[in-house]
């Protein structure tokens, strides 16, 4: 193995999940087989679950590429990649001084974000995938009591 570069920057969540599934996270189950240590595993587990499993190479690049007109740090630009900010009140937290750099061009922003990454998954209930949330099932069991 050769390191061509050195600590050439952060990463994104989803280049973080497709390097452990080139290492074969995604084709085992059993966590045996693969080389993968514990806490990539749990690593593994937590991307699996968050708005990385839905993104690819492309949606960050066109996103990438879209955000240069707003002069957004690469920082910042990482952060809404992994986050995937879907209203004005969770983008403020990301952006030093949102509202003195981006003025009204936030809502814009923001609109991007919902058009160009993918959404975040939805939750299944893991006893038959009929889509209910686990509250509601929750309720549902709480009212039969």
């Amino acid at each position: 193995m050769k390191i061509l570069k050195a600590n050439c920057g952060a990463l994104t969540n989803f280049e973080v999940l497709d390097f452990l599934r080139s290492r074969g996270a995604a084709k085992d189950p059993t966590r045996v087989i693969a080389p993968i240590a514990p806490s990539e595993w749990k690593v593994y587990d937590y991307l699996e679950q968050s708005v990385a499993c839905n993104q690819t190479r492309e949606s960050i690049k066109e996103f990438s590429e879209k955000c240069k007109k707003y002069k957004l740090a690469t920082a910042e630009v990482i952060n809404i990649i992994n986050v995937r900010p879907s209203s004005v009140v969770e983008i403020d937290p990301i952006i030093e001084e949102c509202d003195t750099r981006m003025g009204e061009g936030v809502e814009d922003l923001v609109e991007m974000v919902m058009q160009v990454l993918p959404s975040p998954p939805t939750r299944m209930e893991s006893d038959g995938g009929t889509g209910k949330d686990k509250e509601e099932s929750n309720e549902q069991q709480m009212e039969a009591s």
